[in-house]
């Protein structure tokens, strides 16, 4: 099983690292080739902007653990799909907010073995979109101390919706 849902880490995180990359390089004009996939102690993959190596370390924003399973196609119990039910009902720039924070917390303790770090925040909810980040990312306050040299955040799981957060 854990072999599995390391092979699905990695697709995730490819999945992210290449849209980013088609959208980073349709919005500034500077190629982005080559990914590869990293070791521990390393962002998770790697390529190169125009001749300059750069890694990413990519993280998923979701809502809560439930519509993390939701999406990641996870059986969910009557009850879980419930909670979503009510979730999507509520107002959530105040859960926006609190999830953004933490991740950003979270991966501010990371140290990693690299020249140049980039964090790529890829958000796979589908009750937050492009206003709601852009409206968030004004009142978080983000962690002083961190190894990132950009934080970027694709607002949509499918579409290039680039914003730069940092």
């Amino acid at each position: 099983m854990k072999r599995d849902s390391e092979r699905e880490k990695v697709a995730l995180e490819h999945g992210a690292a290449k849209l980013f990359l088609r959208c980073y390089e349709q919005q500034t004009g500077i190629h982005m080739r080559h990914i590869w996939h990293n070791e521990p102690n390393r962002p998770d993959v790697s390529c190169y902007q125009a001749n300059e190596q750069l890694d990413i370390e990519v993280a998923h924003l979701y809502a809560s653990e439930t519509e993390a399973m939701a999406v990641l196609g996870r059986p969910l119990s009557i009850q879980m799909q419930c909670d979503l039910a009510d979730m999507a009902q509520q107002p959530s720039e105040h859960r926006l907010q609190s999830a953004l924070g933490r991740l950003l917390k979270q991966k501010a303790t990371k140290r990693y073995y690299s020249k140049r770090t980039w964090l790529l925040i890829r958000n796979a909810s589908p009750i937050w979109n492009r206003s709601d980040f852009e409206a968030t990312i004004k009142k978080i306050a983000f962690p002083k101390n961190h190894q990132f040299e950009q934080i970027w955040l694709l607002c949509d799981f499918y579409r290039g919706e680039l914003l730069r957060v940092d």
